[in-house]
Formats: structure tokens, C-alpha cells, sequence
């Protein structure tokens, strides 16, 4: 499930859409906030060596929580799209995305690659409740006695109606100028780094 934020400024064309998942970011959240909890309460009341294994495991722990949890984010700007996933962050000029399409994760498809939308997660489960409904809808929009039921817009996935909002937004924006480019790639280090630190911290404290 996503939420999708917009917001717009006298420069924009078009409203800006972020998307991230609710349900996410709620796990995040709690898993933080038990894990600091119970990281806290080894720090203050064990000994030296459960207080340095605490630390390492909160070290490795929260930035990969972070990660995926808090951290994904895809965002839909005027002229480029940009994919926030745990280890990395991806723009890519709207020019450059050549196919958006959802299977059992969502992805975006360029010349040169392949990413994947943490964001935008793929539920199967939505997918059949949607179909469910499209199906009464299309039995209650049966013609009765001559007349034509309004059964109003056909349900979609939130992945599949999210995907569609981008395709609209690539088809407008992929011919223009200033949606010209090539994709960048940038590594989360801010991630990887207290994450390299705690597991290796941890290997040693459990060797010892």
C-alpha cells in the first residue's frame, strides 16, 4: 500500500508525488522504538560485555531497519524520477525510463538497467480484492429493464493505480528538454557504514 504526498510550486508544471508505503514506515517505527527500547535497558543494567554486544547490535540494527523501512521513498518530479531504495538512491531523467511495470514487486526499466520500487510494494492480496470488486461492479452495471447501472470507476491495486499516475506523468514529461539525462546511482553510505561496523563489532563480541 502507498501514499502518495503532492505538493507544488510556482515553478512546477506539475504537482510533485511521493509514494511510500503506510504500513512500512508503522513497522519501522515500532521496531525502533522496541529495539532501542531493549538496547537501552543492555547498555544501562549489563555487564561490560552485554553493554559492547548492545551496542553493536543496535549498530548493524537500526541503520537496516532505517533502511527498510523508513528510508524508501519514490518521488515524481517534473522532470525526473527519483527511487529512494534501502542501499541506494537512483534518478532518473524522465526521458531515461523506458517501461514501469508491476509483477510481484514494482520496477522501472531503462536502456541500461533494471531498479526496483521499494516504495511501491506489490500486494497480491489487494490485487484479488480489487478484481472481486471490478467483477460485482461489472455484474451490477448489467443492463435491467433497458436502464444502465453507474457503477462508478473500476478499482485498481494501490501499486497498479500508483504506477499508472507515474506512466501519465513520463508521457508528459519524457519529450521536454529539461527531461533529458542519463541515470545516476548513489550509495547510501550513511547506511552501509554503521551497518559494516556493527557486524563486524558483533562477529568479534560473539567470538570472544
Amino acid at each position: 500500500m502507498t501514499s502518495p504526498d503532492r505538493s507544488t510550486s510556482p515553478q512546477q508544471q506539475y504537482a510533485e508525488r511521493s509514494y511510500r508505503s503506510p504500513a512500512a514506515l508503522a513497522g519501522g517505527a515500532l521496531l525502533l522504538l522496541l529495539g532501542l527500547w531493549l538496547g537501552a535497558d543492555a547498555v544501562l543494567r549489563g555487564t561490560a560485555h552485554t553493554k559492547l554486544t548492545a551496542v553493536f547490535v543496535l549498530l548493524l540494527g537500526v541503520p537496516l531497519v532505517v533502511a527498510f523501512t523508513l528510508r524508501p521513498l519514490v518521488r515524481a518530479g517534473e522532470d525526473r524520477l527519483t527511487v529512494r531504495n534501502p542501499f541506494r538512491t537512483i534518478t532518473l531523467p524522465w526521458s531515461a525510463v523506458e517501461e514501469l511495470r508491476a509483477t510481484f514487486s514494482a520496477e522501472v526499466l531503462t536502456g541500461g538497467g533494471k531498479y526496483q520500487l521499494w516504495a511501491i510494494p506489490v500486494s497480491l492480496r489487494q490485487r484479488k480484492k480489487a478484481a472481486r470488486q471490478a467483477d460485482r461492479g461489472a455484474g451490477a452495471a448489467r443492463p435491467r429493464f433497458g436502464l444502465q447501472a453507474d457503477t462508478g470507476p473500476v478499482p485498481r491495486a494501490m501499486a497498479d493505480q500508483a504506477l499508472e499516475e507515474l506512466r501519465e506523468i513520463r508521457e508528459r514529461a519524457a519529450h521536454r528538454e529539461s527531461a533529458q539525462g542519463e541515470p545516476e546511482v548513489r550509495w547510501s553510505y550513511a547506511v552501509i557504514a554503521p551497518s559494516v561496523v556493527g557486524a563486524v563489532g558483533l562477529a568479534v563480541m560473539l567470538a570472544l
